[in-house]
């Protein structure tokens, strides 16, 4: 048997309890965060540092919408938010790469001076 890390029926009462209360509780950011932990576990990166700052994205977009929760269209929070999550995480991905051709080309440059003060930069 799958062992469940986030139950959907308390998600959901945080949910209803914090748009009651106009902020996330305590309980709520937890909730949020651990499913955004388990979900980018799913994603592959080709940088540590890309996959932070998707996750990072993906949290904001979390946060920031959280309250657009419509609990008259559905109860189901935990796909709501899972959602949510994704497509920050897919934002935070097309703004680190560029499609060029067909492949996908990382855009941002990285500078770094060496030990000899020769710039560096890194792509």
């Amino acid at each position: 048997m799958k062992k469940i890390y986030l139950n959907n029926k308390e998600l959901y009462k945080e949910i209803i309890i914090s748009k009651a209360m106009g902020k996330l509780t305590k309980d709520a950011e937890k909730m949020l965060i651990l499913l955004a932990k388990n979900v980018i576990k799913r994603f592959y990166y080709q940088r540590p540092d890309d996959k932070l700052d998707c996750y990072q994205n993906g949290l904001l977009m979390m946060f920031k919408h959280w309250y657009s929760f419509d609990e008259i269209k559905s109860q189901n929070a935990f796909a709501y938010y899972t959602e949510i999550f994704k497509r920050g995480v897919a934002a935070g991905y097309n703004q680190l790469y560029k499609k060029f051709d067909g492949e996908y080309m990382f855009h941002q440059s990285l500078d770094f001076t060496d030990t000899n003060g020769h710039k560096i930069t890194q792509l």
